[in-house]
């Protein structure tokens, strides 16, 4: 949709989840999970085809409902917990490729359990993926913890995670660092299915708030959501 650019984007969702049941499907303000990335992905304006890849027929049922595709059901041996993110988007490219004769020259990865993701960042991250002629982008965002900073704990005692003249800085003193937040990853067609990896040699990030940055991984991270969730509907039923 954007420069000639055709782009797939790719929502992995599992059935099974062992730290959250259900995970992909849970309600977040009644609305379930995955469903956000989907509508977000919808409304960029900036993909050609959502695609939602998935082992569970509850799974591929809500998605359907929500507006993405769901032209099969992930092979079992690519739904297990060693299954590799890599191979599951191989698989979506594939199946597009040699099932239904539709080629893309970006690949977009969009994990549902970044349900405050929206379309802005997906449009934004895109464009800064193109501009750059970028070979692949990650969202990331500032990261709290400093690897000057960090102690181990051995028999009660504390001591440096990294040794050096950097441990006795101030946070002031110390460089920003940034976190992957698990929310955007864009790559070429090419590097992908060629290479195998998500992450070329001009890999670029775009940088998300830590309020749109939760990754649901457990029920403290859907109560986090929740409430980043209300305050951001507050802020705009209140301008």
């Amino acid at each position: 949709m954007m420069c000639n650019h055709k782009c797939l984007a790719v929502i992995p969702a599992r059935g099974g989840s062992k730290g959250l049941p259900g995970k992909n499907i849970r309600l977040l303000h009644g609305k379930p999970l995955i469903q956000y990335s989907i509508e977000a992905a919808l409304n960029s304006g900036c993909i050609d085809e959502v695609v939602v890849t998935t082992d569970s027929e509850e799974i591929a049922h809500v998605s359907g409902q929500a507006g993405a595709a769901v032209p099969f059901i992930r092979p079992a041996e690519l739904a297990t917990d060693e299954a590799k993110s890599i191979d599951v988007l191989k698989h979506a490219v594939e199946f597009y490729e040699q099932i239904k004769n539709q080629f893309f020259d970006v690949i977009m990865l969009l994990q549902p359990t970044s349900p405050l993701r929206n379309a802005k960042d997906i449009t934004e991250a895109y464009t800064l993926f193109l501009s750059n002629q970028a070979d692949s982008l990650q969202s990331v965002t500032l990261s709290g913890a400093q690897p000057y900073l960090l102690r181990e704990l051995d028999n009660g005692q504390l001591t440096p995670y990294l040794k050096g003249e950097r441990e006795h800085l101030r946070r002031q003193d110390l460089k920003e660092l940034y976190a992957l937040n698990g929310a955007i990853y864009i790559v070429k067609r090419d590097l992908l299915m060629n290479s195998g990896t998500t992450v070329g040699r001009h890999n670029y990030g775009y940088i998300m708030p830590k309020e749109r940055s939760v990754d649901i991984d457990d029920e403290f991270d859907l109560k986090m959501a929740e409430f980043f969730w209300r305050e951001s509907n507050h802020k705009e039923s209140s301008q």
